[in-house]
């Protein structure tokens, strides 16, 4: 059984841990780590069942998963986009001193909709994906990354870096993908926001169809965090507004530094 897979990146005093989403691994960071290599050093996590993780024994579920990287990298900002999202806010709250600063890319402290929660997609869309894995792995998956370039101004060069971060040499496993939805469904730390103690940034896609724009503006507000909204971004915008994301992620590089 191997370890968990983390790819060191760049060179810096910043140090920035980047965890990807559903289905992924973090080769889909390209954009992102070729833009921050220069001025930070990045730590590229493949999830659990993931990229070359995918043999790694160490569970999906937050609070494992979440214990398992801090174990493996230095002090630094956690960049989570989307699913990774939720693994970064559960290290951020129960690790605090571990972690610099905290950047939710596209990423919500719940998913899945409910009562008292509209920003966020129906939970029968990731029920669906979870019962069409067993029959149709390859078609399942393309209809999820279908769901995350929806909506984005460069949507096209967004589902060819998707593709490229799911269809390689390392395909996830099933049971990680049935896991990870598993936490995309019931994962909640809403109510655990006002004990964010680390500087924070949201940052969303205006036109992204999984992750509302307001979720993440109502979840800066709850841990006075900042929030910024690309205007032509969908669920993806570090592939086609890699320099928008940079410059949100600036005042916690620029702070991490002092």
């Amino acid at each position: 059984m191997s370890e968990l897979f983390i790819q060191t990146e760049g060179g810096g005093d910043a140090h920035v841990v980047l965890l990807h989403g559903w289905a992924m691994h973090g080769g889909v960071f390209a954009p992102l780590v070729e833009a921050l290599r220069n001025r930070c050093t990045l730590h590229v996590v493949d999830l659990p069942g993931h990229g070359r993780s995918r043999d790694c024994g160490v569970s999906l579920q937050p609070a494992e998963c979440a214990r398992a990287i801090t174990d493996r990298v230095p002090p630094a900002i956690w960049l989570g986009w989307s699913l990774g999202g939720l693994y970064a806010l559960q290290a951020a709250l129960d690790f605090p001193q571990q972690l610099q600063a905290l950047a939710m890319l596209c990423a919500s402290p719940r998913f899945v909709r409910g009562e008292d929660w509209q920003h966020a997609v129906s939970p029968e869309i990731l029920q669906n994906f979870a019962r069409d894995l067993e029959t149709d792995y390859e078609g399942t998956l393309e209809r999820f990354m279908a769901l995350e370039a929806l909506g984005s101004d460069c949507a096209q060069s967004d589902l060819r870096q998707l593709r490229a971060g799911t269809f390689s040499a390392h395909p996830p496993e099933v049971r990680a993908l049935v896991e990870g939805l598993d936490v995309l469904e019931h994962g909640d730390l809403r109510p655990r926001l006002r004990e964010l103690e680390i500087p924070s940034t949201w940052i969303a896609g205006r036109r992204d169809r999984m992750i509302p724009w307001q979720a993440m503006q109502w979840s800066a507000a709850q841990c006075g965090g900042a929030f910024t909204c690309i205007a032509g971004g969908g669920h993806a915008p570090f592939i086609g507004h890699t320099t928008e994301v940079v410059a949100a992620l600036v005042p916690l590089l620029a702070g991490v530094r002092k």
